[in-house]
């Protein structure tokens, strides 16, 4: 649903209506009457009363119409301002020395157009949603790059583990050959111990071997 209103002959240029129109184009109709509310420019009370005609003027045609709509989907479609008549509107204005100056009145043209259709996207929307959606494809992608990584990995994990299987094997293998050799070098050492402890018998027999002889030879001296 589309409703025009427009407004005429209101005082003031048109260059500073449309520094208060240009601040409403595309603008909800809610928005755009607060904006308004708190602009502090002569034009923005007769703008705003423009844009309050040309919401009752499109409720107004719903209703003829038999068409429901709300008021809150307005927006703004087009606002443009238009140059009025100057003709009759020069003004003189007292000036030092018996001078004047010369005046210029201006007229201006407001027309607001509202509708309830949709709102088409503006740069930035389009851009703010291609921007998600490659964000979203990145999301979706990194899953994938994770499980393709994980998967390289997992042979050569599987590798890793192999190996480190197999060395203990070899280690245990060659281990066992050790505990023959302690086993082996128990005897030997008890032999080494046997043998030195003859040794020290000898030596410990010997003088008294000595002593036997000497009393043997005393003794057959003494019978001579």
């Amino acid at each position: 649903m589309e409703a025009i209103a427009k407004t005429k002959y209101l005082k003031g240029s048109p260059r500073k209506a449309r520094l208060v129109i240009d601040m409403i184009r595309g603008q909800n109709v809610s928005r755009a009457l607060s904006i308004l509310k708190f602009t502090q420019k002569r034009a923005a009370q007769p703008i705003a009363k423009c844009l309050n005609s040309a919401i009752a003027n499109a409720t107004y045609n719903a209703e003829q119409q038999n068409i429901a709509i709300d008021p809150d989907d307005l927006w703004v479609k087009a606002c443009y301002v238009d140059m009025g008549p100057t003709k009759h509107r020069r003004r003189m204005r007292p000036a030092p020395q018996g001078r004047a100056y010369r005046e210029q009145r201006h007229y201006c043209h407001i027309t607001i157009e509202v509708t309830s259709e949709e709102k088409p996207k503006t740069e930035k929307e389009l851009k703010a949603e291609a921007a998600k959606a490659r964000r979203a494809e990145t999301k979706r992608a990194e899953p994938k790059k994770a499980a393709k990584k994980d998967a390289a990995k997992a042979p050569k994990a599987k590798k890793d583990e192999a190996a480190e299987t197999a060395a203990p094997v070899e280690e245990t293998v060659e281990a066992a050959p050790a505990v023959e050799e302690t086993v082996e070098t128990a005897p030997a050492a008890e032999e080494t111990v046997a043998a030195q402890a003859e040794e020290v018998a000898a030596e410990d027999a010997a003088p008294a071997a000595e002593e036997v002889e000497k009393t043997e030879g005393e003794t057959e001296a003494e019978t001579k």
